[in-house]
């Protein structure tokens, strides 16, 4: 998904609390932060970022070097303490997550049925689809977290399983169905085709590129009535 670079980022420890915290940036710098040791917190008018609970004053500011460098190197402006200020710039490389989401762009590409099959498939293949890789990861650490010894971890163990048993195999159950309909259907879809880049001879335009015709113009929206328009009741 395309981003816009130069976003500011402020990653200072707060005055009164004395808490390290992160605030500003975008979702993709987010997904930094957290890939750096960062936890979110979200609360009701705001969200920002803290350091994890436990850590020393040095390990906090390893994790604050490392979140700037790692911002910096993506083209963010980040504020920061002067102890937290770095030279380093890490390499970045595509997360798991991308050749994911590089799946929608195939399905907002897709001409047809088969092709939007096709991208499901990737979904909801039994052995080695994105939902039974997901499945399996909520399954694992499901048998992690009843391991860990507290009061509360059994019942989050069996939250975990339940996740998998029953959200995941119902989304991955329906989007079967969906993938089954669309390879049967043998369609193309009404509003997208692929362009030829040919001008067809009849053109009197000979500065056209292709005979793909304009996008559909949107309707605007009825505005609404005036107040005062409403009939009174008597």
């Amino acid at each position: 998904m395309p981003r816009t670079t130069g976003l500011f980022l402020d990653i200072r420890r707060d005055p009164h609390s004395g808490e390290l915290l992160a605030r500003g940036g975008d979702a993709e710098a987010h997904s930094i932060l957290q890939r750096a040791g960062f936890v979110a917190v979200v609360r009701l008018h705001e969200s920002y970022h803290r350091a994890p609970a436990g850590l020393t004053e040095d390990d906090e500011s390893r994790l604050a070097s490392d979140a700037v460098g790692r911002l910096r190197a993506v083209g963010d402006h980040v504020d920061c303490d002067e102890r937290f200020d770095t030279d380093a710039r890490p390499a970045a490389y595509p997360a798991l997550g991308a050749s994911v989401s590089h799946l929608a762009e195939r399905l907002r590409e897709a001409t047809d049925t088969a092709e939007a099959a096709d991208v499901l498939t990737e979904l909801t293949a039994p052995h080695d689809g994105i939902l039974a890789g997901f499945e399996e990861i909520l399954s694992a650490l499901a048998e992690f977290v009843a391991g860990l010894g507290d009061a509360s971890d059994p019942y989050t163990a069996r939250r975990l399983r339940y996740l998998a048993n029953e959200y995941v195999r119902v989304i991955h159950s329906d989007l079967a169905r969906t993938c089954e309909r669309l390879a049967d259907r043998h369609a193309p879809h009404p509003g997208r085709r692929a362009c030829a880049e040919q001008v067809p001879d009849h053109e009197p335009e000979r500065s056209a590129v292709c005979a793909c015709p304009p996008p559909p113009r949107a309707l605007p929206a009825p505005a609404p009535p005036p107040v005062g328009a409403a009939r009174l009741r008597r």
